[in-house]
């Protein structure tokens, strides 16, 4: 006898990197030295301080117990202290901050508690694809808006208000964005909660990204007004190389952060406290720490716009974040066709776009989180086997 899965199973699929990143362990084990440039993994370690203080932390004999679902004080103070530094954003660390274990839950937090049977929800296409899982799994109609390379990979809000937008309850965007590396601005997010306030819409700006290659953190809640109608995600996982740490929160008006707190407390416990000390250490350090990290990614763009150059392949060098958005030559029908052609010729692994939606049909995405071996080894890979073509 076989238990059928729900409907809800039936609807999602598998994550893409779960299944592709086994399948490049397995290459791996048959000794094929496939190099990775397909995830956006920081390989640096977090500061030294911050590993110093999750240590002491470990070995207190009062660090083991269950923690509160808000987290703790001195935590979302941290929080509340970093908004206000560097995105110029006052939020209470009372009723205005809710520590997550990662922002990737919050996302299926976020949809968990506004998100009915039947509700809209508008989706970027390309985008992440956790947007469209988490309304799958709340049976929700997914609206996919297009990020064109002609409208610099923003919302076309002409093209948005020709869709009927009675039932549309959230709107996901990520700004500075992944993964086509557009930056945001104050103009845009004026425009987003504009548009939220005109339809009922509840914007919710994934913001992770922020501080990579930017030296000008913006968040959607720096417009007047703007949380009566937005929510903002962050997290630790780029900014301070903590990824495997999964630690974020969610940013906005207490009526909506106390919604969201509920569906956690039904999720999951609070976060083990030395990890909870140690992000207070992370949000303190100053900000010699961002300038040496993107001293890093700066230096690792020089080797992938190279290695896209040697791939014909056509990219924004103006872009931010973590990854090379590159679209594909010509002669390639997909991505997808690219980045398994490049994977059994040179061992390299790169992300097709598709992954992302049909708009990302004709790109592939090179993640700038690699070590510096790594690119050198990729270019050379690329310019012997040529060669040797040749």
């Amino acid at each position: 006898m076989i238990i059928p899965p729900s409907n809800t199973a039936k609807q999602i699929n598998e994550y893409y990197f779960s299944k592709k990143l086994a399948s490049v362990r397995k290459m791996n084990e048959e000794g094929k030295n496939i190099i990775n440039l397909g995830i956006g993994n920081p390989v640096i370690p977090p500061a030294d301080s911050v590993i110093a203080e999750l240590n002491s932390n470990t070995i207190a004999g009062n660090s083991h117990g269950y923690q509160s679902y808000t987290g703790i004080y001195e935590l979302r103070k941290a929080f509340s202290n970093w908004y206000k530094k560097y995105y110029n954003v006052e939020v209470n660390p009372e009723n205005e901050v809710l520590p997550l274990q990662g922002s990737k839950v919050g996302i299926m937090y976020i949809s968990s508690a506004f998100l009915n049977k039947g509700d809209k929800v508008l989706v970027p296409n390309p985008g992440y694809p956790a947007y469209a899982a988490s309304a799958k799994m709340r049976d929700a109609e997914i609206i996919l808006y297009k990020l064109k390379s002609e409208n610099n990979f923003l919302p076309d809000f002409n093209e948005l208000r020709k869709n009927d937008l009675s039932k549309v309850k959230l709107m996901w965007v990520n700004y500075p964005n992944m993964p086509t590396g557009q930056i945001a601005t104050k103009s845009l997010f004026e425009k987003l909660i504009a548009f939220g306030k005109e339809n009922n819409i509840l914007i919710c700006n994934d913001n992770p990204y922020s501080f990579i290659l930017n030296n000008k953190p913006l968040s959607i809640l720096s417009v007047k007004n703007a949380s009566d109608v937005s929510l903002e995600l962050n997290s630790l996982s780029k900014s301070h190389n903590m990824a495997g740490w999964r630690i974020g929160a969610v940013f906005g008006a207490e009526k909506y952060i106390e919604v969201i707190r509920k569906i956690q407390t039904n999720y999951t416990s609070g976060m083990f406290l030395p990890i909870q000390k140690a992000a207070v250490k992370a949000l303190n350090l100053d900000t010699s720490w961002y300038e040496n990290l993107n001293k890093v990614y700066s230096e690792n763009r020089k080797y992938v716009c190279q290695l896209s150059e040697i791939l014909n392949l056509k990219y924004n060098k103006r872009s931010t974040g973590m990854f090379i958005w590159a679209k594909i030559p010509e002669y390639y029908k997909t991505g997808i066709e690219f980045s398994d052609y490049i994977l059994e010729k040179f061992g390299i692994f790169i992300t097709p776009g598709e992954i992302f939606g049909t708009e990302g049909k004709d790109y592939v995405r090179i993640s700038l989180s690699n070590n510096t071996n790594d690119y050198k080894n990729a270019i050379s890979r690329i310019t012997n086997k040529n060669s040797t073509n040749n």
